[in-house]
């Protein structure tokens, strides 16, 4: 039996400064070592000041996964060296003196299969490492302490996953509800990161770190129960252990023995006071906490009459339910959850296209009410929609300027549907002994059209003349 549990690192990027200290949080606009101060990069004398949206934040991510939330929450300091850690400490928090992190047991469910959560805990991330050298020969390693400090929630999980594809489920609904709660942006670079325990039955538990994406977990876990399968079936012992994902070989690497907490020397921060979180804050936060995504998928379905495949795509993503959200009325709800999940989708596919797209609410509800007064056919909206991603001009304008408005008059169907029928004698008389055929007549008018011949229309002036 193979048992998975996952350690995910999440950090707080819509906050504006770090965990204990005024610099800035979002520390990817800056050059090397520009964004620090004296309490993040740890110098003798410097006290921190706990940011009080970060423990605020981390509560609702508590909540939102069901945790329990103490009355009171602790610091403490976790000592260990690393080069990307100034101060040789961690402040983070560990459950010593009962349930003092930010967010005890709690659950997320995976389909039908329940994932429990064993605790969430606030802490401070380290500073980034870069190597550089084209061999192991001359490779140098620089320090960058512009993420030193940087508010993070750590969710730790049981050990619950049997296998890489639940992991990976996991993570993305994981990662759908940290962007819906308004707490983080996982599409940045180093915002959401995962390291994963895995053991098989009869051997010890292996942590591998350093994986850079989801897509390369679901890879390391994937070998490294291969590995430790192996080594059992030769009888050969699992030596408890961290790993590292090695990206270029694709395969688990051996790190360092594994720690435990006593190695850490774990004792309260004296810096930071225990913290009060009292239910009068709590109820606070869940009135500021936005719609559960679950609960959107069920409204956009039953309210809307949405499909509900495309209920689960559009409320699972913030980025198009927020579109959706501002777009739509009662009357064109579902054209408007068409237009996102069938076009727009293909067309900002990526972070960077998103941030490039000129699109606007008014735009998708510009399109979706033309569509459904006939003004304009959908293979003409799509046509419209990619140009208005691009330029922002107003659907009026495009329509003018590429032509696409409907033809919806008979004068101006008739001589291309009197075209066709020359054109189609065989069809013809297979759609007079089989009236299901016709569409195919319809499609060449709407190819002769470029998609503009209304197809209600088309199929009225066909019927009548055949």
């Amino acid at each position: 039996m193979t048992k998975i549990g996952l350690e995910i690192h999440c950090q707080l990027t819509k906050l504006e400064s770090k965990l204990f200290c005024s610099c800035k949080a979002d520390y990817r606009e800056f050059e090397p070592n520009i964004n620090i101060c004296p309490i993040c990069i740890g110098l003798p004398g410097s006290l921190p000041i706990l940011n009080q949206k970060a423990v605020e934040k981390a509560t609702m991510i508590a909540m939102a996964l069901n945790c329990n939330t103490p009355e009171k929450i602790a610091f403490f300091r976790k000592n260990y060296f690393y080069p990307d850690l100034p101060k040789n400490f961690q402040i983070t928090q560990l459950n010593v003196y009962g349930d003092t992190s930010v967010g005890g047991t709690g659950t997320l469910m995976v389909g039908e299969k329940k994932i429990r959560i064993t605790r969430i805990q606030l802490e401070e991330d380290p500073g980034r490492l870069i190597y550089e050298g084209s061999s192991e020969k001359n490779l140098i390693t620089l320090v960058d302490y512009n993420r030193a400090g940087t508010p993070l929630v750590e969710i730790v999980t049981e050990p619950d996953f049997e296998n890489p594809k639940e992991v990976r489920e996991f993570l993305n609904i994981l990662s759908d509800l940290l962007e819906n709660l308004g707490v983080s942006d996982p599409s940045l670079e180093g915002a959401m990161r995962a390291d994963a325990n895995v053991s098989i039955e009869g051997g010890n538990k292996v942590e591998i770190k350093n994986i850079g994406s989801f897509h390369d977990l679901e890879k390391a876990v994937h070998f490294e129960i291969t590995r430790q399968q192996s080594l059992h079936s030769r009888d050969i012992p699992i030596i408890q252990e961290t790993r590292h994902w090695d990206d270029k070989r694709k395969i688990t690497v051996p790190s360092r023995s594994k720690e435990e907490d006593l190695d850490y020397r774990y004792f309260l921060e004296g810096d930071i006071p225990w913290i009060k979180i009292n239910e009068e804050i709590k109820e606070k936060l869940k009135t500021e906490m936005p719609e559960s995504i679950s609960s959107k998928k069920q409204r956009y379905i039953t309210k809307y009459n949405i499909p509900t495949q495309v209920a689960e795509v559009l409320s699972s993503d913030k980025f198009y339910s927020d579109l959706f959200e501002n777009a739509h009325t009662k009357e064109n709800a579902k054209e408007i959850a068409n237009i996102i999940t069938t076009d727009l989708m293909g067309l900002v596919d990526t972070r960077e296209k998103r941030e490039e797209s000129k699109l606007k609410p008014s735009h998708l509800r510009d399109i979706a009410d033309s569509i459904l007064s006939n003004k304009i056919a959908r293979n003409s909206a799509k046509n419209a929609l990619y140009e208005i991603v691009k330029t922002g001009d107003n659907l009026s304008d495009i329509i003018a300027k590429l032509d696409l408005g409907n033809m919806t008059t008979e004068s101006e169907l008739s001589a291309i549907i009197e075209l066709v029928i020359s054109e189609e004698p065989n069809a013809i008389e297979q759609a007079r002994s089989n009236p299901q055929t016709i569409n195919y007549l319809v499609g060449k008018v709407m190819q002769k059209t470029k998609g503009k011949a209304d197809p209600r229309i088309t199929l009225d002036l066909l019927k009548k003349k055949i």
